[in-house]
This record gives C-alpha cells, sequence and structure tokens, in this order.
C-alpha cells in the first residue's frame, strides 16, 4: 500500500463524500444521497482511521484489502474499523457506485460515558474484514431504525439531551451488533467445527514436535493466522463453540500433553518443562498445580 489517505476526523470522511457535517464527533453517510455523478476509483490506496468507522455495504462490484488479505465485500454486510486500523482498495467493477452507508466516530464523543467503558466488549472491531457481520433482511431493517434515530439528532440543534441520545443509540446499534455475530456463529456452525477441528490438529502437531523447545510456548495469535483467522474473531469462536477461552483451550492440551509427560521416569520435571516450551520450570509447576490440583511430583506419587 503505497498512497494511504489519513482519515484523522469525523469531517475528513465527510467531506471526502459530499455529506454535510452535522457534528464534529459523529457523522453518517447515505450513500443513496450521495452525488455519485462520474464516480471513478479513488486516486489513493485505502484509508488510515483515527476514528471508529462502520461501513454497511449494499451494493456488489468492490473489494477491500484488510490485513493483507483480499475480502469481497459483498451486499448486505457491514465491516467494524478501529482507530489505527487500516483499509486497503482492492479491484473496482467499472460501473461501480457505493451504496450503503457509512458511520464515523470519533473517540472524543465517548469521553465520560458508559459506553467508553464498554468499547473493548465489541471485540468485532478487531476482526478481519472477512469475518463480516452478514445482516439477514430484518436485523438490517433493526440497524437502519437506530441509523435513522442518530441521524435524526444529528439534525436537531444541539441541546443537553443530544450526547446522551446519540450515545445511547450507538451503544445499542453495537449491542445488536453483538446478538447478530451471536446468531452468526450458530448458523454457520459447520465451517466453525472445521476450524475448531484444524485447530485441536495444529495443537497436536505442535506439541508433537520440536516447536515448543525452539520458540516456546504457542500463542492464541500463532493459531489464528494458521486458520486465517483475527485473534479475536478466533478467540471468540473458540469461547463460543467450547465454553473455554482460547488460551484455557491450549492450556487445557498443554496440561493434557504434560500429564503423559510426567510419568516418564526418566523425565525431571525440569526436562520436561523445557520441552513444552516453558522458559522457567517454576512456571510450568504453578500452572500444572492449578490445573490439576498437584505438583508435577506430586501427581507422579498419587497415580
Amino acid at each position: 500500500m503505497q498512497n494511504i489517505l489519513e482519515i484523522n476526523t469525523v469531517a475528513d470522511y465527510l467531506k471526502l463524500r459530499n455529506s454535510r457535517v452535522l457534528h464534529p464527533l459523529v457523522g453518517i453517510v447515505d450513500f443513496n444521497n450521495v452525488d455519485k455523478s462520474g464516480y471513478t476509483k479513488p486516486e489513493y490506496d485505502g484509508f488510515h482511521f483515527k476514528c471508529f468507522a462502520i461501513f454497511l455495504k449494499d451494493a456488489e462490484g468492490c473489494k477491500l484489502k484488510y490485513g493483507g488479505k483480499d475480502y469481497d465485500y459483498d451486499e448486505g454486510t457491514l465491516v467494524f474499523m478501529a482507530p489505527g486500523q487500516n483499509v486497503e482498495f482492492g479491484d473496482y467493477d467499472p460501473d461501480y457506485k457505493p451504496k450503503g452507508y457509512a458511520m464515523i466516530i470519533h473517540p472524543d464523543l465517548l469521553l465520560g460515558t458508559d459506553l467508553a467503558r464498554k468499547m473493548n466488549q465489541y471485540s468485532f472491531f478487531s476482526y478481519a474484514s472477512h469475518e463480516a457481520l452478514h445482516l439477514s433482511a430484518k436485523e438490517r431493517t433493526i440497524l437502519l431504525s437506530l441509523i435513522d434515530k442518530i441521524q435524526y439528532e444529528l439534525e436537531q440543534n444541539l441541546d443537553k439531551h443530544s450526547k446522551k441520545l446519540i450515545v445511547a443509540n450507538i451503544e445499542l446499534f453495537l449491542d445488536y451488533c453483538l446478538r447478530f455475530y451471536d446468531r452468526q456463529f450458530l448458523t454457520r456452525e459447520v465451517a466453525h467445527q472445521s476450524s475448531l477441528e484444524n485447530f485441536e490438529t495444529l495443537l497436536n502437531e505442535y506439541f508433537n514436535s520440536e516447536k515448543p523447545r525452539k520458540h516456546g510456548l504457542p500463542s492464541v495469535g500463532y493459531f489464528a493466522e494458521h486458520l486465517h483467522l483475527s485473534a479475536n474473531y478466533f478467540g471468540d469462536l473458540v469461547k463460543k463453540e467450547t465454553g473455554y477461552s482460547a488460551q484455557e483451550y491450549i492450556q487445557n492440551k498443554l496440561i493434557d500433553v504434560a500429564k503423559e509427560k510426567v510419568f516418564d521416569p526418566n523425565k525431571t520435571v525440569s526436562e520436561i518443562a523445557y520441552e513444552l516450551g516453558f522458559k522457567y520450570p517454576q512456571h510450568f509447576s504453578r500452572l500444572f498445580k492449578q490445573k490439576v490440583g498437584h505438583s508435577p511430583n506430586e501427581f507422579r506419587q498419587v497415580n
């Protein structure tokens, strides 16, 4: 990516789309109302956002790259971006005309609100774009009704109620997205089950190789990358499917492998710890006791 356009403020994006700036910290673009005559592929290759950005796409013909991966930004999808993220444009259909909505939220809007403290719960802001939310017609209607309420507030004269009502509707919008993502995890259960099976295979391969000794304990990011998922999406998938966080799942597998190794009388606890990827044997012993209820040596004796 060579030519990146910085989106530092809400106004930066709205002016780019020939839309009025009604509030310095939040704005909505309805692409149905934007003059698209002579619309061509922009001269820049992508955006770097300093704001939260939410895009609801209602037309085909544009592809994005996000995190270095191609993504067919299909009709009826919702993509979330957090401050500090880049999005790169891919191929354009020659007849492509933007259609849908964009909501740009500057982090300063959230200062002093309950939503500011909740933002880390919306892990989908760190999903990759190929993990977008695919909306049903009813879900789309619900979210558009909230966009309408936010736009209504933006068009009023600002008063003491404005920020509270705008932020409340943004929070409700994001809470609905959490629910809809839960639905998507369920409706894509077969594909997700395949990811979990591959995760289990990768775990077994890792601990049956020299990788722990060479590279240390495996991270959540290691498996997410091999499964072509973002770490957040992967973590949420594992949690919803197994009830364990991805880190807990890895630790449980590690302890299962450790139990087998502990029974080898020719290996010391320190040797086992290094084989599993621990830098310090005491860290292994502490985790083992936490998970099993006995230290490795005690476990040898009682079993």
